[in-house]
């Protein structure tokens, strides 16, 4: 039988996304189908651009059209499924980057994995919900540019390394304490997620202060939240507080995406050598507990920290590098997280 169109087609319905355990064809994955000759050029619409899968899918695609063609070309196209009704207007997606203490590098992960997120071909803004330790200006290089409005009176967010950050770093000067109670926390937040001009963004990370706050109540109050990452060290101190941060997550109907252990190691800057001082493996531990993905472990480097003073995180400084690798990894294991919800949740086309 000569190679057509409908054949191809029919053997990709053997090929399954290995997130969603549907296939492709199904899905409406499989875009563009151009057959000459004995050869196929193809195209794949993922469900993110930060597929973590995209290799094994590209090998099983590979695999069923053997049989049929010479040659197989597949390209990759990408793009985030939105929710039934979006949180903010023109945000498809609020992720929540939470810590039941502080000191853990919480801020850290969550510029990072914004900018992982970025790197991988998505639309991300960062709001630093951290409103009594705002951080995100400093580590992104922001710190003394002001916060305008546009012809509509909506707060234009600065841009840094091609993210939309917001953080109240940047509307009171250096070292001022806000002395706020619950009212004003939830009244500011409030004005941050609804009378901003966000744009068009896939995620919007949301830096949020260590604990149980008024502030992450506020954030479930006032919008939908997509899911939430937890950051933890290995420590167990650590962990009891994230575990918290958890059943928070919980209490508030918020779906918990996963958990990051920062810290995880501590890499020697002479020898290279691993030295677990917060201990090992209570991230991955955890997880299996919560019965949620593991997003991964980012060591603790001088690079990591001297990035974040300078205000170039690794992502952005080194992509290549040991640490921005680490956050890679673990924003399109999060990104796929999301996938999976969103067709869970949402009715097929």
């Amino acid at each position: 039988m000569a190679l057509s169109e409908e054949r191809v087609l029919e053997a990709l319905r053997t090929v399954m996304d290995p997130e969603l355990g549907k296939d492709l064809v199904s899905l409406g994955m499989v875009g563009e189908v151009r057959v000459e000759g004995g050869r196929v050029d193809l195209l794949v619409n993922l469900t993110t651009p930060a597929c973590p899968l995209k290799g094994q899918i590209e090998a099983d695609i590979r695999r069923a059209l053997a049989p049929l063609a010479e040659e197989v070309r597949v390209r990759f196209g990408g793009s985030v499924r939105p929710p039934e009704q979006y949180p903010i207007p023109g945000v498809k997606h609020v992720v929540a980057v939470a810590s039941g203490k502080g000191g853990v590098g919480k801020s850290t992960v969550a510029a990072n994995l914004a900018l992982a997120l970025s790197l991988e071909g998505a639309r991300v803004g960062l709001l630093d919900a951290d409103l009594y330790g705002p951080s995100q200006a400093k580590m992104l290089g922001l710190e003394g540019r002001r916060l305008q409005v546009d012809g509509n009176r909506k707060i234009l967010p600065l841009e840094a390394h091609g993210l939309k950050v917001l953080s109240m770093a940047n509307l009171v000067p250096p070292g001022q304490a806000l002395v706020w109670r619950g009212p004003i926390l939830h009244g500011t937040l409030k004005q941050f997620l609804e009378e901003v001009n966000w744009g068009e963004l896939d995620y919007l990370v949301v830096d949020l202060p260590p604990g149980t706050g008024d502030v992450q109540l506020s954030l479930a109050q006032l919008t939908r939240v997509s899911g939430g990452v937890i950051v933890t060290t290995p420590q167990e101190v650590a962990l009891l507080d994230a575990e918290r941060a958890a059943d928070m997550f919980k209490k508030l109907q918020v779906p918990l995406l996963g958990v990051l252990e920062n810290m995880s190691h501590f890499l020697c800057p002479h020898c290279g050598k691993p030295t677990p001082i917060f201990g090992e493996g209570g991230g991955k531990r955890l997880a299996e507990k919560l019965k949620v993905r593991f997003l991964g472990e980012v060591p603790l480097t001088l690079a990591l920290r001297e990035s974040g003073d300078r205000g170039l995180p690794v992502v952005a400084q080194d992509p290549e590098g040991l640490e921005a690798q680490a956050f890679l990894r673990a924003a399109r294991e999060l990104a796929a997280a999301l996938s999976v919800q969103a067709f869970l949740t949402l009715p097929m086309a």
